[in-house]
């Protein structure tokens, strides 16, 4: 079975509207053989990373630029990871009211160091999520997830 890791930072009801949404898509009936582990990103460490076969990151923009708990989880997992992830597809969902291209920039510098592989558009929104919003953070879910079907 493939295992799709979800690291989140989720402080506000839009992350968690948005979260919720993702994991919904990513668990649909119709996706087979995926295994979908959720981890806060103050909690997430290298072994969940190592044991993932792909992932899907979700941060507010604070100031700019990702939140402190999703860069935390890279910083004590970046080296560790490095060698053994490369290749592996990804997702971003990102919520920001102002000022997220240096957060999209921050994830897509810090997962090219990785080589991971962008596996879906990434999904940003300002203010509250909308219902073309919600759906698009249920279609991330589901592709990145789809893309591990008989991955294993």
């Amino acid at each position: 079975m493939s295992r799709l890791l979800i690291v989140h930072h989720t402080p506000s009801p839009a992350c968690q509207e948005m979260f919720e949404a993702v994991v919904s898509g990513a668990t649909d009936p119709e996706i087979e053989g995926v295994e979908v582990i959720r981890r806060a990103a103050l909690s997430v460490s290298a072994s969940d990373f190592l044991d993932a076969d792909g992932y899907i990151l979700g941060t507010p923009a604070n100031l700019g630029y990702i939140s402190g708990a999703l860069k935390h989880a890279f910083d004590v997992s970046y080296y560790q990871i490095l060698d053994s992830t490369q290749g592996r597809p990804f997702g971003l969902y990102l919520h920001g009211n102002q000022g997220t291209e240096g957060a999209v920039r921050a994830v897509d510098s810090i997962t090219g160091g990785l080589g991971w592989t962008k596996a879906a558009e990434h999904v940003i929104v300002s203010g509250a999520p909308g219902k073309e919003d919600r759906e698009a953070c249920w279609e991330l879910g589901a592709v990145v997830a789809a893309q591990l079907m008989g991955a294993t």
